[in-house]
């Protein structure tokens, strides 16, 4: 059994992002992000699906092109290969 708190220990980086793995099993990795306001957009194509969620916070992405709001709540499923970059992140989105 693992268990945790995704608020624990919650630090905001100075700049850029903190990705943390949460837990890794079998061909399931989960990773909490928490994200300073200070970010360099970087393009991502992961060979894997991924499913975010934004747990507070809002941030603005460029899916395939197009760009995509999010905001406390919301989610979005990335197939594996979409190109995506993190546009804009308020201070301390998770």
């Amino acid at each position: 059994m693992t268990t945790g708190n995704l608020f624990a220990d919650f630090e905001v980086p100075l700049n850029g992002e903190r990705f943390e793995a949460l837990l890794s099993h079998r061909n399931l990795v989960i990773e909490r992000i928490i994200s300073s306001a200070d970010i360099t957009p970087t393009d991502y194509v992961q060979p894997q699906d991924e499913w975010v969620v934004l747990l507070q916070g809002e941030a603005t992405l460029e899916v395939a092109g197009k760009a995509v709001e999010l905001r406390s709540g919301d989610y979005l499923f990335l197939p594996a290969g979409t190109l995506h970059v993190v546009r804009r992140v308020t201070n301390g989105a998770l």
